[in-house]
C-alpha cells in the first residue's frame, strides 16, 4: 500500500490578490482527499507592488535591472506565505508546495520568474517546502506551463467522468487539458483569461474585476475595433506560442471607449481567442474566470458546447491550482514526474520542484 502524506498548496494566481491554500492528503499517484481550502487576501502594500513591478517588467533584461525590487518584494511574499502557514498549522503536514508569485513568463528565453524564496520559506516554517517548479520542465524544451494537468486527469478518474472531456481553466491566462479515450492527455495554454478584462477594469474604475461580468454586459462592443485586433492576433507570432505571459496581451486596441464598451470587448476579444481551440463537447471549468458569467457565455456560444462548473462535481473551482500544487509537491518529493511531452512539451518526462530542507 503506497504511503500517503498530508501537503500545503500555496498558489499565487496572475490576478495578484492574494494566495489560494488547501491542504490535502495523496499518495501522490490515484489517491486523494481534501482537508481544507482556504483563501488569503494580500495586503494592500504587496498588492500595488506586484502590479508596479509587473507593469516594469517587459524582458527578461529588466529582471537584472530591477533585481533590487524583485528580492525585497520576494521576501515580503514569502513572509506572507508564513503567516498563511502559521494560521492553518494547526493541521499536521508532512510538506508545503510554494508555487510563488510569477512575475514573468517566456518559455524560448527558458525563464519562469515566480517571486517566493522556498529556502526561506522552510527555515520558517521548519518543514519541507517544493518549489521553482517549472525550471526543469524549461530546461528540457517544456513550455514550463500548464503544470496542473497530470491532477486535472486525477480530478477526472476520481470522479469517474466518461471520456473525453475537457477541463477549462480560466485564471489571468486560460488553458485546457484534455483527458482523451485510452486516458490519453492533452494540454495548453489557449489565450488570456482575466488578465485584460481584470486590468481594463482596475485602470479605470475603483474596482478590481468585473463581477459576473456585469461591466461589460452594460457595454457595446466596438465591432471594428475587435475584428481588427484579432486579425492583429492571428496574425502575429504570440497567436502561436504553447504558453502565455500577460505581457503577451495588452489593452492598446480600446483605449479611448468608454469603462462598459472597453470590456465588452475585450470581453468578446478574450471569448473569440478561447474558442478557437478544439474544446470537446464535454467542458468543466474552473478558476476564477468561470465567475465572469457574460464571459462563460460569450464562449458557450461560440463553440456550441454546454459549459458546466467543475464545482457540480463537487470540487471547489477557486482551489483547483492550490490543490494541484500540493499534490505536485507530493509527487516531486516522491520522485514522480509532474510534466509530459503531451502536457507542456517537454522533450522527455520530467520532475519537477526543488526541495528545501529546513536547518
Amino acid at each position: 500500500m503506497s504511503k500517503e502524506y498530508t501537503a500545503l498548496g500555496l498558489m499565487s494566481g496572475t490576478s495578484g490578490d492574494g494566495v489560494d491554500a488547501s491542504i490535502i492528503k495523496s499518495d501522490g499517484q490515484n489517491k486523494y482527499n481534501v482537508i481544507l481550502d482556504k483563501y488569503f487576501e494580500y495586503d494592500s502594500d504587496i498588492y500595488k507592488n506586484i502590479y508596479k513591478l509587473k507593469e516594469k517588467i517587459n524582458n527578461s533584461k529588466d529582471l537584472k535591472i530591477l533585481s533590487k525590487e524583485i528580492i525585497d518584494l520576494e521576501k515580503k511574499i514569502t513572509l506572507f506565505h508564513e503567516k498563511v502557514f502559521i494560521d492553518l498549522s494547526n493541521e499536521k503536514l508532512d510538506l508545503v508546495g510554494f508555487h510563488g508569485q510569477t512575475i514573468f513568463h517566456n518559455a524560448e528565453e527558458k525563464i519562469s520568474k515566480q517571486l517566493g524564496d522556498g529556502k526561506l520559506l522552510s527555515k520558517l516554517t521548519k518543514k519541507n517546502v517544493v518549489y521553482n517548479f517549472r525550471e526543469n520542465d524549461l530546461n528540457n524544451g517544456g513550455q514550463g506551463a500548464p503544470l496542473a494537468p497530470i491532477f486535472h486527469k486525477l480530478l477526472v478518474d476520481n470522479k469517474k467522468i466518461d471520456l473525453p472531456v475537457t477541463i477549462l481553466n480560466i485564471g489571468g491566462i486560460a488553458n485546457i487539458t484534455s483527458v482523451q479515450e485510452g486516458n490519453k492527455i492533452y494540454s495548453s495554454d489557449i489565450g488570456p483569461g482575466n488578465c485584460l478584462i481584470d486590468k481594463w477594469v482596475r485602470l479605470n474604475s475603483d474596482k478590481k474585476y468585473d463581477k459576473n461580468g456585469s461591466i461589460a454586459k452594460a457595454g457595446k462592443i466596438n465591432k471594428i475595433i475587435l475584428n481588427q485586433s484579432l486579425e492583429n492576433f492571428y496574425e502575429s507570432d504570440i497567436s502561436k506560442k504553447r504558453s502565455y505571459d500577460i505581457k503577451d496581451f495588452d489593452l492598446s486596441f480600446v483605449r479611448g471607449l468608454s469603462l462598459e464598451d472597453g470590456a465588452a470587448t475585450l470581453t468578446e476579444f478574450t471569448a473569440s481567442i478561447l474558442s478557437r481551440n478544439k474544446i470537446d463537447n464535454k467542458i468543466y471549468v474552473c478558476g476564477g474566470g468561470r465567475k465572469n458569467l457574460f464571459l462563460l457565455d460569450a464562449i458557450r456560444k461560440k463553440i456550441g458546447s454546454e459549459i458546466k462548473l467543475i464545482d457540480n462535481l463537487g470540487i471547489n473551482g477557486d482551489f483547483v491550482e492550490s490543490q494541484a500544487f500540493a499534490y505536485l509537491a507530493i509527487r516531486s518529493y516522491i520522485g514522480l514526474p509532474i510534466s509530459f511531452p503531451e502536457t507542456t512539451g517537454t522533450n522527455k518526462v520530467c520532475n519537477g520542484g526543488i526541495i528545501a530542507e529546513p536547518k
